[in-house]
């Protein structure tokens, strides 16, 4: 199926229920696009999934029955649409999530209709990032693995590199552990000087939604930019005691400190830590630079007005 000359394009998102995956279906029918969402059995027996899905229903997301483990109920449904969103969990480091990405890119190569495919990353780029720690080792050379079977199935495809999630970074000022802000302290990593870039979620949908049809982004990755939106930790901190008017009290944690909080911790905070640490101890975002093949969102589209740290760590006062 193809969309006329004028016509927005149909967008199939997988994982449409999850954390990133309901904002960018919300984002595709607010920016015009016929949406449709993989209705997948084995979340048939999920209550919260299924009420989710009715609620995306009722925006005018549309079903499309389909199994990321039947190779030809997926073929079917890729078939329906123009482009294809991954939004499976890009965080899970397990064999079986690798798999199913490319499972979604056999698919979409035996299809053979799709015209843009945004996998599963929505984080550094993994091209960029150099790690030398465990867990999130793994994760960037399968991430990577993927983008080289897109390539090798000569997909058009777009990567989307959206750097630090607000709601796990900005509320709770880059501490573990929780995701509300401190009350009477907070540890500084390092000098607390390494810059990070933060991205509210819907805005990381917003931009998303825009490339699909943007000729500039084809093959390309996109990184999300936003200059009022790249700071540091101590510069975090001080926004947030400006907006609260309260003082904390500081302490600072070294790098061995830091590294040595994964000895015994669940997984969750052991890939937290190996993602975190070249951000705040090793400063990977203080000195970025684009390069060819790279497309700052920002620039592309100035029309997106994008929260910015100030204005969503005021809604935490």
């Amino acid at each position: 199926m193809s969309s006329g000359e004028n016509e927005k394009s149909r967008v199939l998102v997988l994982g449409g229920t999850g954390y990133l995956g309901k904002r960018l279906v919300k984002a595709c029918l607010r920016l015009g696009h016929p949406t449709y969402v993989l209705q997948r059995p084995e979340n048939c027996m999920d209550i919260n999934k299924i009420q989710l899905l009715l609620r995306l229903k009722k925006h005018g997301a549309k079903f499309i029955e389909g199994s990321l483990s039947d190779h030809e109920s997926l073929v079917r449904a890729v078939k329906q649409v123009d482009v294809v969103i991954s939004a499976l969990s890009s965080s899970d480091i397990s064999t079986t999530a690798t798999q199913l990405q490319l499972k979604i890119v056999d698919a979409i190569k035996d299809a053979g209709n799709v015209k843009r495919f945004i996998p599963a990353e929505f984080c550094i780029d993994p091209a960029r990032m150099v790690h030398d720690l465990e867990p999130a080792k793994t994760l960037n050379v399968r991430m990577m693995d993927v983008r080289k079977a897109i390539v090798e199935a000569k997909i058009p495809y777009t990567t989307v590199a959206a750097n630090c999630f607000a709601g796990y970074f900005l509320p709770n000022l880059c501490q573990l552990g929780t995701f509300l802000p401190p009350k009477d302290k907070v540890c500084i990593f390092g000098d607390g000087n390494a810059k990070a870039i933060y991205l509210d979620e819907n805005d990381i949908a917003t931009y998303t939604i825009k490339t699909i049809d943007d000729p500039r982004t084809i093959n390309k990755t996109l990184h999300l930019m936003p200059p009022k939106n790249i700071l540091s930790q101590n510069e975090l901190v001080e926004m947030w005691e400006k907006i609260s008017g309260t003082k904390l009290e500081r302490s600072t944690m070294s790098a061995e400190d830091y590294l040595a909080i994964m000895n015994g911790a669940n997984p969750i905070i052991q890939f937290g830590i190996s993602h975190n640490y070249p951000i705040f101890y090793e400063g990977y975002l203080k000195h970025f630079e684009l390069k060819e093949g790279d497309e700052e969102a920002t620039v592309l589209y100035p029309d997106v007005e994008y929260t910015t740290v100030e204005e969503y760590l005021k809604q935490y006062v």
